[in-house]
C-alpha cells in the first residue's frame, strides 16, 4: 500500500488503572479522542489498560477478565477509530478459547476497519510479572500492519528488550515499532536501581530505532499498584524516539499525559541513506542467532 511520504502523528495515551475495567475503557477512550483532537492520527494505549497490572500474581479466577476479540475493548475503540478518523492500537487481555489466553493487540485503522491482532512473544517470569501462568506465547509471528498513515509494526512491552523482534518488525517494513507497555519500580528496588532501570528500558529502544532506521514509541502506565507494602510502582516515562534515536517527545514519570508527536518520514529516508545498516547487513553470517546459545564445542 502506497503512503503519502509527508508526516504522520502518533498520540500515546498514559494513564493509571483504577480497579473497574468500564472506567479505564471510559477514560481510554476520552483521551484517545483529546489525543485526536490535538492531530494525532495514530493512537497507541498502554498494555492492559483496562485493569490493574494484575500479573503481580498468580490466581485463575482473574481469567475471568479476559475478553474475546472482538469484543467491548476493540468495539469501543473502533468507534474512536471510525468517529475521530485515526488509528488505535488497542492492548487487550484476549480470550482466545477455554484455557488459553494471549496478551495482545488489536490494529484498528482509520474509518474503523479492524486489521488483525498481535499476540506479545516475549512472556517474562519474575517476581510480580509471572506472565507466564496467564498468557500462552503469541503464535502468529511479528507484524506489521499497513494503515491510513503508515505502516505500523507491533510489539508489547517484555519483547521492546529483544533486538530481533525489531529488526524482523522492521523488515517488515514498519515506520513506525509501538511498544505498550507496563513496567516500573519493585519498591525496594527504586532508591537503590530504579535510574539506571528506567535508563536501560529507554536506551535499548533508542537503540531499536537507531539500528533499524524506524520511529519507536512506548507507551506506559503510571501510579503504584498491588499491596501497599510491595506492589509495583509503573514509571511513565512515554516516549517516541526518531530513526537515529533522538527522543522527540517525552511523558512524565508520574502522571496521567496524552503525548502527541508529529513523524516525518524523510528523517527515516536521511538516516538509512546517512547510515546504511540494512545495506551492509551480513544475512548469510546470522544462523547462529537461531541457537539457544552457542556452546564451546
Amino acid at each position: 500500500m502506497a503512503h503519502d511520504r509527508g508526516k504522520f502523528t502518533v498520540g500515546l495515551v498514559q494513564m493509571a488503572a483504577s480497579g473497574d475495567a468500564s472506567a479505564n475503557l471510559e477514560k481510554a477512550v476520552r483521551l484517545s479522542g483529546e489525543a485526536a483532537s490535538r492531530g494525532a492520527q495514530v493512537i497507541c494505549l498502554q498494555e492492559l489498560f483496562r485493569t490493574p497490572y494484575f500479573c503481580q500474581r498468580e490466581d485463575a479466577a482473574l481469567f475471568d477478565l479476559a475478553e474475546t476479540v472482538p469484543g467491548p475493548t476493540t468495539e469501543a475503540l473502533t468507534r474512536v477509530a471510525s468517529e475521530k478518523e485515526v488509528v488505535v492500537v488497542a492492548p487487550v487481555f484476549e480470550r482466545r478459547a477455554p484455557g488459553v489466553y494471549h496478551n495482545s493487540l488489536a490494529v484498528i485503522d482509520a474509518g474503523g476497519e479492524f486489521l488483525g491482532v498481535y499476540r506479545k512473544m516475549h512472556l517474562p517470569d519474575d517476581p510480580q510479572y509471572f506472565e507466564k501462568f496467564y498468557f500462552a506465547p503469541g503464535d502468529r509471528g511479528y507484524r506489521a500492519f499497513d494503515t491510513r498513515y503508515g505502516r505500523i509494526g507491533t510489539l508489547i512491552c517484555w519483547d521492546q528488550w529483544y533486538p530481533e523482534a525489531a529488526r524482523i518488525t522492521a523488515l517488515m517494513g514498519a515506520e513506525l515499532i509501538v511498544y505498550p507497555t507496563a513496567i516500573g519500580w519493585l519498591p525496594a528496588d527504586k532508591a537503590r536501581e530504579g535510574a539506571a532501570q528506567r535508563d536501560a528500558w529507554i536506551t535499548v529502544q533508542r537503540a531499536h530505532a537507531i539500528a533499524n532506521g524506524v520511529f519507536v514509541a512506548a507507551v506506559n502506565r503510571v501510579g503504584r499498584e498491588g499491596p501497599p507494602e510491595g506492589g509495583l510502582e509503573f514509571w511513565g516515562s512515554s516516549f517516541v524516539a526518531d530513526p537515529f534515536g533522538v527522543v522527540l517527545a517525552q511523558a512524565s514519570p508520574d502522571r496521567e499525559e496524552v503525548l502527541v508527536v508529529e513523524c516525518d518520514r524523510s528523517r527515516m529516508e536521511a538516516v538509512r541513506r546517512g547510515w546504511p545498516f540494512f545495506r551492509d547487513r551480513r544475512i548469510d553470517s546470522y544462523g547462529p542467532l537461531a541457537n539457544r546459545f552457542i556452546d564451546a564445542d
